[in-house]
């Protein structure tokens, strides 16, 4: 499931900017007064002012090349401070045969470096920018995570593992859906998971959104 373009809010535009080009060193694409759009290897990153939601925030993950997780720790390290899990700055995900750390953006974004090491897609060269290769998940914020997998199901995304109330990810290792129980708190962060509507475009599928409606989250693509 590759994951095209993804559409956020946030209510620090003009940081956000700074951030994303000046820190991230990611070319911007196209920007305006309400927003901004860059360029993550394959998918399209657009920030949009919000003045209506009170300081969204989100969690998504970068795929990097699976042989580059060191170099990857060093070169945002030397930017930003990494999140702390247990004491640790990263973490390897056995059943996912991944490595993964996190930090923070200007907004307070959750965002993951991940090098998934069954993608084969290691480079010889040292790690830059050009290395953040897609964005590969994006965290759904739900009441009920296994009723909403079912309507992701019904769409035509299978479960990438299985069913759990507190978090299940749907799709595949190229992108995911992080579908996770409102309140339940975002690994290596101190944030409880809120929801903040959003839209993505996957390849072959189209835009799909994501927008709250009364208790529940609703799907329209």
């Amino acid at each position: 499931m590759n994951i095209t373009e993804v559409s956020l809010w946030t209510s620090n535009l003009n940081e956000m900017r700074s951030f994303y080009a000046n820190l991230l060193e990611l070319p911007i694409m196209k920007e305006d007064k309400e927003a901004f759009t860059v360029q993550v290897g394959a998918t399209t990153l657009t920030f949009q002012q919000t003045n209506e939601l009170e300081d969204p925030f989100y969690h998504f993950a970068i795929n990097i090349p699976e042989n580059k997780i060191d170099e990857a720790k060093a070169w945002i390290q030397s930017k930003v401070e990494l999140n702390i899990e247990k004491d640790s700055d990263e973490v390897f995900f056995k059943s996912w045969n991944a490595h993964a750390i996190y930090f923070e953006d200007s907004s307070g974004n959750i965002l993951e470096f991940i090098a998934r090491h069954n993608l084969k897609n290691g480079v010889t060269h040292r790690f830059s920018s050009d290395d953040l290769l897609s964005i590969s998940e994006v965290g759904v914020v739900v009441p009920d995570v296994i009723p909403f997998v079912r309507k992701l199901n019904h769409i035509g995304i299978p479960n990438w593992r299985d069913d759990s109330e507190g978090l299940t990810p749907v799709g595949d290792e190229t992108g995911l859906f992080i579908t996770v129980k409102k309140d339940r708190r975002w690994f290596f962060s101190n944030k409880n998971a809120k929801f903040f509507p959003f839209k993505v475009s996957i390849e072959g599928m189209g835009r799909i959104s994501f927008e709250e409606q009364g208790d529940d989250v609703v799907i329209n693509n």
